[in-house]
């Protein structure tokens, strides 16, 4: 992966404080927020990097390997270990010891952490695990209501996946060996993608039930009847008792959201029902309400 200058990308230097790095994140993750630049991939790919700066910089203890390894900094306790291991003491083969540790338990517990390299000069030549990438994918809430693939572009590769129907907001899952590549024959990193499902404007999800409000006219309200409602899987039929009141709710079981990698499952979905008072009656229909009110 190539390096990205966090502190560039945020308009800001190295002495920038917490308070700088967090009003510049708000204000440039407005400006490239893919809910205001929809089909907009350089915004989206902004969105993402500025995200990821804002992860390393708000974070105390990863700016400080940042500021010390910059594109490196995943990998600073690996470089801390070689370096020790590089000063120690070295036999006329090249082999490093420390006290009274024998060359065979260090031996064996540098590998342990890094792996068998090639001898190269003193010492080892370390392998290290590349680097974990993350990304953000935005989903609406029908997409995460169907089990689908999406083809993902990292460091320009394609990645196809396939995305479980019931994926959570903010739920990370992680695709092994898709990260950076590994130094001196170490293994792959993983890429982690997190999901960020937008709000609906008819639905609301709850875990795996949704909640949904459904106009009702007076008349249906007071005599009863049927309609016609919509959901995420298509109309349903609903029967609707004499004297229902405003505000009054029902429970439609199993036609709510898919339970995560459990296949056949659902959740429940409520409906509220707003009954909604006429308007622009005619003096006959005003009449026709008073007698009832008399009654």
């Amino acid at each position: 992966m190539d390096f990205v200058d966090y502190y560039k990308l945020l308009g800001l230097n190295k002495t920038a404080t917490s308070k700088d790095i967090k009003s510049a994140y708000r204000k440039l993750a407005r400006k490239f927020h893919p809910d205001l630049n929809p089909n907009d991939k350089d915004a989206k790919k902004k969105f993402q990097e500025i995200n990821e700066a804002n992860e390393v910089l708000s974070d105390p203890e990863k700016r400080k390997k940042y500021d010390k390894y910059g594109k490196d900094w995943q990998h600073s306790e690996q470089f801390e270990k070689q370096r020790q291991y590089q000063q120690q003491p070295q036999d006329s083969r090249g082999n490093s010891y420390s006290g009274s540790q024998s060359e065979g338990d260090f031996s064996d517990f540098f590998e342990s952490m890094f792996g068998r390299g090639k001898t190269a000069g003193y010492g080892r030549q370390v392998k290290f695990r590349g680097e974990d990438y993350n990304a953000e994918l935005q989903l609406d809430l029908i997409d995460a209501y169907k089990t689908h693939k999406q083809t993902l572009t990292i460091n320009e590769k394609k990645i196809r996946i396939t995305i479980p129907a019931g994926i959570e907001n903010g739920q990370t899952i992680k695709i092994a060996g898709h990260g950076g590549k590994g130094i001196n024959g170490g293994p792959d990193g993983d890429l982690y993608i997190t999901f960020s499902v937008a709000n609906h404007p008819d639905f609301k999800r709850s875990g795996n039930d949704l909640f949904t409000t459904v106009n009702l006219d007076m008349y249906t309200a007071v005599l009863g009847g049927e309609i016609t409602i919509e959901t995420l899987n298509g109309k349903v039929k609903l029967k609707v008792k004499p004297e229902t009141q405003n505000g009054s709710k029902v429970k439609l079981t199993g036609k709510g959201f898919p339970v995560y990698k459990n296949e056949g499952k659902f959740g429940d979905l409520y409906v509220t029902y707003l009954v909604k008072i006429p308007i622009n009656l005619t003096e006959k229909q005003k009449s026709l309400f008073k007698q009832l009110s008399e009654l």
